[in-house]
């Protein structure tokens, strides 16, 4: 494939959303995906190359460069967008929640971003993107996930270095989201308390994260950026 789109974490919502929009959009897709979904058909049925594949196993990124460089001869975009939300606990292995937060958040992106800087140089296209998935709690903390909040501020410090490293050729950006969709089972009560937090009350919306992706990776001008998707909660 030449100039495809690795998505990571396809199997369900955010990722699968992307990974649904950029194939509709003509772009070859390879995705990555732990456990297995019925949404997954759909993509393999769309024409997305999928490769299982557990982050938190040994060697994991290299792996997964190994199998990616078989089948792509050129990238277009990385979006890290594989995550995991681990809370800390009272008697419990926190020392193993920040491991896990920091190898999915932090270590994947950086080794991808090495091991495949060479095949986004040979994309077709004046510029080829990376764009890392963070949240709105890494400019504010979180009592209840501090390792999750800390390894997602990683994550944009990482935007930073890539950017200038992968210039001109690589823009990197990363894309902040608050409350986009709530999950099916989410009660009535948790969603009134999460919309309440909003300058603009109501869910953002699947849109607001496909179109998104779709400026940074039209912009030529824009790179080592965070755009944030929240609703306006910094005003609040």
């Amino acid at each position: 494939m030449n100039d495809a789109i690795l998505i990571t974490g396809v199997g369900k919502r955010a990722g699968l959303v992307l990974a649904k929009h950029l194939i509709a959009k003509g772009h070859p897709v390879v995705g990555t995906y732990r456990s297995e979904y019925d949404e997954l058909e759909e993509l393999r049925a769309l024409g997305a190359h999928l490769i299982r594949i557990d982050f938190y196993q040994p060697d994991a990124a290299t792996v997964l460069s190994h199998e990616l460089k078989l089948v792509c001869q050129s990238l277009r975009a990385i979006i890290h967008n594989a995550s995991d939300w681990l809370p800390e606990r009272d008697n419990a292995d926190n020392a193993e929640v920040l491991s896990k937060m920091l190898t999915i958040h932090v270590e994947i992106p950086y080794l991808l971003n090495l091991e495949l800087s060479e095949l986004l140089s040979r994309c077709q296209q004046l510029m080829s993107d990376i764009i890392h998935i963070t949240d709105y709690v890494a400019h504010t903390g979180s009592r209840k996930h501090i390792a999750y909040s800390a390894s997602k501020a990683a994550l944009e410090s990482l935007t930073l270095s890539f950017a200038a490293k992968l210039a001109p050729k690589t823009k990197v950006n990363a894309i902040a989201p608050a409350l986009l969709k709530f999950n099916p089972g989410d009660n009535v009560e948790y969603q009134a308390k999460s919309l309440g937090k909003n300058v603009l009350p109501h869910e953002g919306g699947w849109d607001e994260l496909t179109n998104t992706v779709d400026y940074l990776m039209g912009s030529g001008y824009i790179t080592g950026r965070t755009l944030h998707l929240d609703g306006g909660r910094h005003l609040r």
